[in-house]
């Protein structure tokens, strides 16, 4: 006697079962898509006020303020910017990185820390150091050799955790081939970096089109010390936004690069395998002159600073941490730095997301609105919200539109920490937890950012220790008797007070001196070190 039974009982089931899985999938990605065109649609704010300011100029006159000889030397001198420290900050954070993760240089821990310790210290800190130790300071070259020592950590904290995280028998497989060491790095290691490189590289060339104080203090002309001239100078609204509008350009080529060096390879494997302790290279002879470049990396981004400011702090004979203005100002920079840190993870973490688990063509649209607007100087994106909190929504000089101008501002630091993050957990996982139930937000919420934390963690740290140094969005936004640790600095710097502003500046190394020990202790711990 045989069985009519169904021969496919089992797939039947597992259709009925695929569709609403498929279905909730598909209502996650749409929910975190709609989070993303918001978010978006905010960060396009400032693009759209230059655009509209542009309409009001007309072209004609539009194209006599882009097409000038002024704008071509500032364009000369950004581009130089970065051609020059951009390849310099990637040899020498590999360098150091491989140094301190794979080689057995002595203190090599203690190097590692001291080479993200420059992170603590503002990059205006780094320019009013250097410039009290050599006033005549200024050009394209102190330019680079401040932006260097200022910005390196920014590709050495990815570099060196991908290098912890790289699995040694790749390495072992090539060099049983009869690749000597070199090329195993140059065929095997450095590709695997591509990533860390690529989102570090990205951070330091927006910062580079973006900063400010740094530049102004030696005397080098970019676009943003241009626009922020033209502003507090004349007030010339339509030149200004002119320059801004070029410097929109400059940024989007920076995030085309960047997208077509990074590519679309997948990093993330399912299970941690059997990891064993790389074994470290012997230096031999080499390790003296090794030890020189974090030596010389050490003295110049940290020693410099220490002198500088204990020559002034005792030049002021202690007068200058009496004024009350101080401890104000460091209780709103710590509460500006937590509340802006909160919110801007959370408004980059859908775009995150979306980035490594959706990309096509909407989500690089979506990223590139994302990522824009780190590169614009903190005056153009105060304007636009000036703009708009005094003609539609009456919330100039808020805490809420300060915290909307830091959570712009600071999209591309949180958005590359969570999207490397996110990058490194399996996807499988969170396929899993959704197949067993979890609705797709809940998924990403209890499986993906849980097992990203770390990245999470690094995110806030870096947002939190930008808005401790944030200027200009805080001088126009912050709501009247506001004072924070940047603008005193700033204010008293401007008026030669050298003495007075360094408790200022001692100050906002303190207080971001947690979030770098942070950064670097979660940078470890996420590859179980």
């Amino acid at each position: 006697m045989t069985s009519q039974t169904s021969p496919f009982p089992a797939n039947r089931m597992f259709a009925t079962q695929a569709l609403p899985l498929r279905r909730d999938r598909q209502l996650g990605s749409k929910s975190l898509f709609g989070l993303a065109w918001l978010v978006s649609l905010a960060a396009l704010l400032p693009l759209g006020f230059i655009l509209w300011i542009t309409i009001q100029t007309g072209w004609e006159t539009a194209s006599a303020l882009i097409f000038r000889p002024r704008v071509a030397e500032l364009l000369v001198n950004t581009v130089l910017l970065e051609a020059l420290t951009l390849p310099a900050c990637i040899a020498l954070a590999v360098a150091l990185a491989w140094l301190t993760e794979r080689s057995d240089l002595p203190g090599a821990r203690l190097w590692s820390w001291l080479a993200v310790a420059p992170l603590a210290i503002p990059a205006f800190v780094h320019s009013y150091a250097w410039i009290g130790l050599a006033p005549g300071m200024h050009g394209l070259f102190a330019a680079m050799l401040v932006s260097v020592l200022a910005y390196l950590p920014f590709l050495y904290l990815p570099v060196s955790a991908q290098l912890r995280r790289l699995d040694p028998a790749l390495e072992d497989a090539a060099a049983s081939l009869g690749l000597a060491p070199w090329r195993v790095f140059l065929r095997v290691v450095l590709p695997q970096l591509r990533i860390a490189i690529c989102g570090g590289s990205l951070l330091i060339g927006l910062h580079l089109l973006a900063e400010y104080g740094l530049y102004a203090m030696i005397r080098f002309d970019t676009f943003t010390t241009a626009i922020v001239d033209q502003f507090q100078s004349t007030y010339n609204g339509p030149a200004a936004n002119m320059l801004a509008g070029v410097l929109v350009l400059s940024c989007l080529g920076l995030l085309a690069l960047e997208v077509l060096i990074r590519g679309d390879a997948r990093y993330a494997r399912v299970g941690s395998g059997a990891p064993r302790p790389v074994t470290r290279r012997r230096l031999g002879r080499a390790r003296v002159p090794a030890l020189l470049l974090p030596l010389a990396l050490a003295g110049l981004g940290l020693g410099i600073p220490a002198y500088t400011l204990a020559r002034w702090l005792a030049a002021g004979h202690g007068a200058a941490w009496q004024a009350p203005e101080l401890a104000a100002a460091f209780g709103e920079t710590l509460l500006y730095a937590l509340s802006g840190a909160l919110v801007t993870t959370l408004a980059a973490a859908p775009m995150a997301w979306l980035s490594v688990r959706a990309p096509g063509r909407l989500q690089r649209m979506l990223e590139g609105s994302h990522y824009y607007v780190g590169a614009l100087p903190g005056v153009v994106v105060a304007l636009a919200l000036v703009t708009v909190t005094v003609r539609i929504a009456p919330l100039y000089q808020s805490v809420a539109t300060v915290l909307l101008a830091y959570a712009l501002m600071f999209l591309p630091r949180a958005l590359v920490g969570l999207r490397s993050g996110i990058a490194q957990v399996p996807v499988e996982l969170e396929r899993a937890a959704v197949s067993l139930g979890r609705r797709p937000l809940l998924a990403i919420l209890s499986v993906t950012l849980r097992l990203a934390a770390p990245g999470v963690a690094a995110c806030m740290a870096l947002v939190a220790m930008g808005i401790t140094t944030e200027l200009t969005a805080t001088l126009m936004l912050a709501p009247n008797g506001t004072t924070t640790l940047a603008t005193q600095f700033w204010s008293l710097t401007n008026e030669l007070d050298y003495a007075g502003a360094a408790p200022y500046a001692a100050l906002m190394i303190v207080l971001s001196l947690p979030l770098t020990a942070l950064l670097h202790a979660q940078s470890r711990r996420a590859s179980g070190q």
